[in-house]
């Protein structure tokens, strides 16, 4: 399961299959240096994306 607390590039690395998600969010953050130390919660706040649809949508996708 998929928590707020997880860095970005760890999502990506244990569930590759997320990064369609990430991109419909306009997360792009996977490209940037910050994702291996950005929590999730942190990268949606800075992009103002509601962190409860993001993580209801990263958990789906992990199904």
């Amino acid at each position: 399961m998929i928590s707020k607390d997880m860095t970005i590039s760890e999502i990506l690395r244990r569930y590759p299959q997320t990064l369609p998600v990430f991109e419909r969010y306009g997360l792009d953050c996977y490209d940037c240096q910050i994702a291996d130390f950005e929590q999730l919660e942190h990268g949606a706040s800075v992009h103002k994306v509601d962190l409860k649809a993001l993580l209801d949508e990263l958990n789906k996708s992990i199904c």
